[in-house]
């Protein structure tokens, strides 16, 4: 088991961080050992997972590599991310058979997958156009 994935963010840039973990993704604030605060950055944990945004001086965002979150409604988490302003990807039909799945970025521009397994598989057959993506 993973206890936690580390996600790079710039300094200073706490404020925007809960914007988005807590006020978009529904996240909540995990405090930081007070050892570790001085640092900068924020923790996050809810829906089984843990995320740790850690600052780094000379920060360049992960545009490629990034984690792979299990979510339990995709459809509403789409939905906030591209109310906010958020680009949502969602990957093709069967390309990963029995997930759903789609790509975003933080407000930094690290990349985030987010999938949820498919209930029906016959409801999501490859090249069959679903309405969430109109």
């Amino acid at each position: 088991m993973i206890h936690h994935v580390q996600i790079a963010c710039p300094p200073g840039s706490e404020e925007r961080l809960r914007a988005f973990y807590v006020g978009v993704l529904g996240l909540a604030e995990k405090p930081k050992p007070p050892a570790l605060a001085p640092r900068g950055g924020c923790w996050f944990a809810g829906h089984g997972i843990e995320l740790h945004l850690g600052v780094e001086d000379d920060f360049r965002p992960a545009r490629k590599a990034h984690p792979g979150l299990l979510w339990p409604d995709l459809d509403a988490l789409a939905a906030r991310l591209s109310e906010a302003g958020h680009p949502v990807r969602w990957a093709a039909d069967g390309e990963v058979p029995g997930l759903r799945r789609f790509h975003t970025e933080d407000p930094h521009g690290n990349r985030l997958e987010f999938l949820a397994p498919i209930q029906d598989l016959r409801d999501h057959e490859p090249g069959v156009t679903q309405s969430r993506r109109s």
